[in-house]
């Protein structure tokens, strides 16, 4: 199995292991990191948990995507809910664990990696982080009770970053409240072995240091004033016609229309909701459906199968979408909401 799950000195530790697939999480080690934290819940030589990842790219860049489109790809769309049914359930575990959850975030962190690390009660990023919810460009949307970390975002944040896949540096990731230390990655193997000697998760904090500031603090008025509108077009119709309203709208442009439709009713659903179980209910509503009547499969065969960047979504626009089938694809399922 590509991770390595462990006990050692007072902590548990659960390591990535497929750096050449920068990490991406399978079904496979869904279910083992769910049951490593069941037996260690109530194991008092377990003060805390830290999730990390071998390799310098990625702590991980996603969920195994491929897999799931191996599979719906030939009309079998029963193996992708399945995962994703197991993977939310795990996502609000960790949300709710009741020891401290520590996750080191180097490189990409995005989709399913944000699932199975962001959740967490101490979660900390370095110099490489680059931390993101890219779903709408491959036909899903921001998913792994992502759609609640965005919610918490200040202002019009989780809109923006929800639709338009925007790379956060750790400094941005702690303004939109994806993170909450900075540490250097020099100091990471040293916080590591102080965990594990100590089992106290206030080396975290010993270790903090504060960013430099990153880009989206200065974007803040701007997302504000155009990330309020009631639907994803008056969103793009009221960008501006400078640089930056130009190369924004043309990168919502090129996602998913219904992706990126039911992405900020998701957001907003979610920030109603504040609950990370009624959030993964929600995101299942679609993911469930992404495959039979959304654009997943063509998504992840224009950027992952084929690679010609030209994916044929099933809306010409953003303006062909209607309110009818965003309410459609976040319906109860025919068989009625998970329970996570």
């Amino acid at each position: 199995m590509s991770i390595r799950i462990r006990k050692i000195g007072r902590i548990g530790q659960i390591t990535l292991q497929r750096p050449e697939a920068l990490n991406a999480v399978s079904h496979e080690m869904v279910l083992a990191i769910e049951a490593a934290l069941d037996g260690w819940r109530d194991d008092e030589r377990v003060a805390c948990v830290l999730i990390d990842a071998e390799g310098h790219k990625a702590f991980s860049a996603g969920g195994d995507l491929q897999f799931m489109y191996e599979t719906a790809s030939k009309g079998d769309f029963e193996p992708g809910r399945t995962f994703w049914r197991d993977e939310y359930r795990l996502n609000a575990k960790i949300a709710n664990y009741p020891k401290p959850y520590i996750a080191l975030c180097q490189g990409f962190t995005m989709g399913g990696g944000v699932g199975v690390s962001l959740h967490g009660s101490h979660r900390v990023v370095g110099e490489s982080s680059k931390i993101a919810m890219p779903e709408c460009a491959v036909g899903l949307i921001p998913d792994v009770g992502g759609s609640l970390l965005l919610a918490r975002a200040p202002g019009r944040l989780g809109e923006y970053l929800g639709i338009t896949g925007y790379r956060m540096n750790a400094s941005d990731a702690i303004l939109a409240g994806f993170a909450d230390y900075f540490i250097p990655e020099a100091d990471w193997p040293g916080l590591t072995e102080t965990l594990i000697e100590t089992g106290d998760w206030s080396a975290v904090t010993a270790l903090a240091r504060d960013p430099e500031d990153g880009p989206l603090m200065a974007l803040r008025q701007q997302v504000d004033a155009h990330f309020g509108g009631a639907t994803l077009t008056e969103i793009v119709g009221s960008l501006p016609a400078d640089d930056w309203g130009s190369a924004t709208a043309k990168t919502i442009r090129s996602a998913s229309p219904l992706s990126a439709a039911s992405a900020i009713e998701l957001v907003r659903r979610a920030r109603a909701s504040g609950n990370i179980r009624v959030a993964l209910q929600q995101e299942y509503r679609f993911t469930s459906r992404s495959a039979s009547q959304g654009d997943f499969v063509e998504g992840i065969r224009a950027a992952i199968i084929d690679k010609d960047r030209n994916p044929q979504w099933r809306h010409k626009d953003i303006e062909a979408v209607t309110a009818a089938e965003v309410e459609e694809m976040l319906s109860e399922p025919p068989e009625g909401d998970i329970a996570v």
